[in-house]
């Protein structure tokens, strides 16, 4: 059976490449993301990780090749239109209103589903589907106790956090994480890992991440990307033990050992 055809898959790249003039960023890139899995992409840096997550979250166009949300091709759809689909992303700069709480952050994220002109000055603590909705993402992250804290108080690793529950107050059902572990130290590391676990049955997750420890603790596929294409995609195990993986990203024998 086809990826296209399996309920689980919910998101599918078929042959995606992006050109720039001459310079083929991604070439004939193939991913497919199901729910209940975490898909890792890793590369080395100029890999085309970038590209190719700005491509599934419609930041970019592909040049060639197709995008497919639950069979639909939503290759041209905008970023706004794919968010409202389901597909949410994360940055690698944390994207956050740093004045405001933490419940008020993620409320209008999640009122951004719910949007109503005629609504525009009412008090927004009215809208109980959005306060709902906040309140269920900021405790599936794990923010419970920081919901009233303003959110440029917080950790980088609670604002990681938060940005990722701002994400699912829009009832995305596939997560394009940016390196969501960049510039976190080990315990905050470890928190950020028990969420991905956590978010990792009922969703399909992109991490691409660069925190090898981190990537062979959640990952169920890790697909391995050099000079714009992917070099090889399978298990953790399957990536662990090939020898090009090694030779072309890995590099030490001892980093196959986390």
């Amino acid at each position: 059976m086809s990826d296209t055809m399996n309920n689980d898959v919910l998101l599918v790249a078929e042959k995606l490449t992006k050109r720039f003039g001459g310079l083929a960023a991604n070439q004939d890139v193939n991913l497919s993301l199901e729910r209940g899995k975490l898909h890792a992409l890793l590369g080395p840096n100029g890999a085309g990780k970038s590209t190719c997550i700005n491509m599934l979250s419609g930041d970019l166009p592909p040049t060639e090749g197709r995008i497919l949300y639950l069979g639909q091709d939503i290759s041209r759809t905008s970023a706004a239109q794919r968010s409202q689909l389901g597909i949410g992303r994360s940055y690698q700069r944390t994207n956050i209103f740093p004045k405001f709480s933490v419940f008020e952050n993620v409320r209008l994220a999640a009122q951004s589903r719910n949007q109503r002109a005629w609504k525009i000055f009412a008090d927004a603590m009215n809208d109980k589907t959005a306060v709902d909705k906040a309140m269920a993402a900021i405790e599936e992250a794990g923010l419970t106790s920081r919901a009233q804290r303003i959110a440029g108080t917080l950790s980088h690793g609670e604002q990681r956090q938060l940005e990722i529950a701002m994400v699912l107050a829009t009832d995305a059902q596939v997560l394009l994480l940016d390196e969501p572990l960049a510039g976190m130290g080990s315990d905050e590391s470890h928190q950020m890992v028990e969420l991905l676990l956590k978010l990792r049955p009922s969703r399909a997750i992109l991490l691409v991440e660069h925190d090898m420890d981190a990537v062979f603790a959640v990952a169920n596929t890790i697909t391995v990307m050099v000079n714009g294409q992917v070099l090889e995609s399978g298990s953790p195990e399957q990536i662990r033990a090939s020898t090009q993986v090694q030779q072309a990203y890995l590099g030490h024998e001892e980093m196959l050992h986390v």
